[in-house]
């Protein structure tokens, strides 16, 4: 039997509850409210966090969460679930976009974070210190923003630990999702980074693009999660018959090559979707400026396939255009790419380029 408490702040759930409400935030020059639910099974086994709305504008995380919250219930779950639809109030509701509007800092650069830095800096310190140090597993729910594509992948960062990357890696494989890109080092201030450092197994899952807050895409989320959580032992299994527990999907592995950022400003018109196979040199776009009509070519820096792009119309130097990644070969080192070509520019050195 479980006989631990699930609590965060103010919130608490007896073993065998649900409860949900809000957990108050002091951020230093602002309070924001955190609307949290816990799961408390009834019966032994791991925590599980899940967080969505670390971004602005990534709607159908947040439908998920909000869905999933609404169908878990802690008679069918063993261990503990944390589920945060809106981790970044001020991003979700006042931004909606990557940066915060109150500091103009991307938290998912920061994590995890620094209790006595800006405003997005103490919400990231927040975070790990209320809800992701005590997880057995971090899920963190993303998509492409309202102004991005993207093909779904899931993505997490190996951290020389043997126990922990096979666990992560088998619980990346467990969503449904065909491709999942590797990050060779756990550095940097992404979300899944910062909680491997930690010894947690995390993971960051993408689905979905331009915002997109239909039904299927959320129904598509949530049947992930719940194969995850059957993987993880959260929830029992269903019927060994049931295709979805005995025939996971095909598992190809990616790495990050490169990021491409504009060095213009002007109108952005590219030439590529998610998903499409790129040889270095190709040209992936062009950046018109509309006082002259002049046009920059945009080349990829590297060859591959194009995980997510900007679809937004106008862009200034240092603006994302398109993440590429190459397939996986353990025996090879790989490198983010650092060609720089003629109107556009390579993004950051961090082993994820993911906003």
């Amino acid at each position: 039997m479980n006989d631990t408490t699930l609590s965060v702040g103010s919130l608490e759930a007896q073993p065998g509850t649900k409860a949900r409400g809000t957990v108050r935030a002091e951020l230093g020059t602002l309070t924001v409210d955190i609307p949290l639910t816990l799961v408390n099974g009834t019966r032994p086994g791991p925590r599980v966090v899940i967080t969505a709305g670390v971004h602005g504008g990534e709607f159908t995380p947040i439908d998920a969460a909000a869905r999933l919250t609404a169908l878990l219930e802690p008679g069918e779950v063993c261990g503990q679930v944390i589920i945060c639809p809106v981790a970044n109030p001020p991003a979700v509701y006042q931004g909606r976009l990557n940066v915060s509007p109150v500091d103009g800092v991307n938290i998912n650069r920061v994590f995890p974070g620094d209790p006595d830095g800006s405003p997005t800096e103490r919400l990231a310190a927040w975070l790990f210190t209320h809800l992701v140090d005590g997880a057995d597993v971090y899920i963190d729910l993303h998509c492409g923003g309202i102004d991005q594509v993207l093909r779904d992948f899931v993505g997490y960062r190996l951290t020389g630990d043997p126990d922990l990357d096979k666990a992560t890696a088998e619980l990346a494989g467990s969503f449904g999702i065909e491709d999942v890109i590797l990050g060779l080092k756990a550095d940097g201030g992404n979300s899944h980074a910062a909680a491997a450092r930690r010894g947690i197994s995390a993971v960051l899952v993408e689905v979905g693009e331009l915002g997109q807050r239909d039904g299927a895409t959320a129904r598509r989320r949530v049947d992930g999660l719940y194969r995850a959580l059957r993987h993880l032992g959260v929830l029992v299994p269903r019927q060994a018959t049931d295709p979805d527990d005995c025939a996971p999907a095909p598992i190809r592995e990616w790495v990050w090559a490169a990021g491409v950022t504009a060095e213009a400003t002007g109108l952005w018109y590219p030439e590529f979707s998610a998903g499409d196979d790129v040889a270095q040199g190709d040209v992936i776009g062009r950046i018109v400026d509309p006082a002259d009509s002049q046009a920059h070519k945009v080349l990829s820096p590297a060859g591959g396939r194009v995980f997510y792009g900007m679809h937004g119309l106008t862009v200034a130097p240092g603006s994302e255009l398109a993440a590429i990644a190459t397939r996986w070969d353990p025996g090879q080192e790989t490198r983010p790419a650092t060609l720089r070509t003629p109107g556009a520019g390579v993004g950051s050195d961090e082993a994820d380029p993911r906003p």
